[in-house]
Parts: C-alpha cells; structure tokens; sequence
C-alpha cells in the first residue's frame, strides 16, 4: 500500500515560475499593437505615378500636398487653396523648422500644377522635399 500511495500521491511542483501565460499576453499585446498602429501618411487617394525606385520620407511630423486628378490642392487630407497651403506651411515651418514635406500628385494631373506646388515649397524655403510614386507592375 505505501508503494501505491509513492506512485498515485501528491507530486512536488518544480520550482521557478511559469512564464508562459506571461508570454502569451505579450504576444497578443504585440499583435493587437501592430494591427492597430498606422504608418501611412494622412491623404487622399491618388493613381501615383509609377518609378523603379521609391525612398519612404515618412516621418511622425511629415506634411503630405497631394495634388487629385482635378487639380485640387489637399494638406493632410484638407482641402486648401494655394494661399492657404503656403499659409499653413508657413506656419507649420515657425513651429518646427525642419519637417519634411511629400508632394503626391495624380498621374493624370497636369504638370503646371505640380510645379506651382513646388515653386511655393521653394519660396517658403522648405529643403526637405519628396515627390511620391508608386512601385511599378511587376
């Protein structure tokens, strides 16, 4: 009967602590923290033109101009005329000198407007500048 007892009876826990559970919270907390943040720029949706090679200038205090098929104007989604985009950016440079800003222009949109976008990115004196495309089809 004390053999029985021996192979059937209480067994001892190993010492140390489990961290599995711990590492399974972790994980879900790293997933839910991937799905949720968002890394793309603030826009409209545009048909980018396509380039065999793109630099990402995303940075958390980056302004993107996109300029729609239209012709119309938007800073950060906004839509805004010139004035008030050179304005806004005016503004924006008193605060933090040296952001960068992005110019997404649709495809179809006539250069000349792309160009004044730019020539107002040069009066207001703004070094960092990017034009966005997209990847081309592979």
């Amino acid at each position: 009967m004390a053999n029985h007892a021996a192979k059937f009876g209480t067994k001892k826990r190993a010492g140390g602590i489990n961290i599995t559970p711990f590492v399974d919270v972790l994980l879900v907390v790293l997933v839910i923290f991937i799905l949720t943040s968002n890394a793309s720029i603030p826009g409209l949706k545009v048909d980018l033109p396509k380039a065999s090679a793109s630099v990402a200038l995303e940075k958390p205090k980056t302004k993107a101009v996109t300029i729609d098929n239209g012709g119309n104007v938007f800073l950060d989604a906004y839509p805004v005329t010139l004035a008030e985009l050179e304005q806004r950016l005016r503004t924006e440079k008193a605060l933090a000198p040296d952001f960068p800003v992005i110019v997404r222009g649709d495809s179809a949109v006539q250069y000349a407007k792309v160009v004044e976008v730019l020539d107002l990115l040069r009066r207001i004196e703004l070094n960092q500048v990017g034009l966005v495309t997209g990847k081309p089809p592979v």
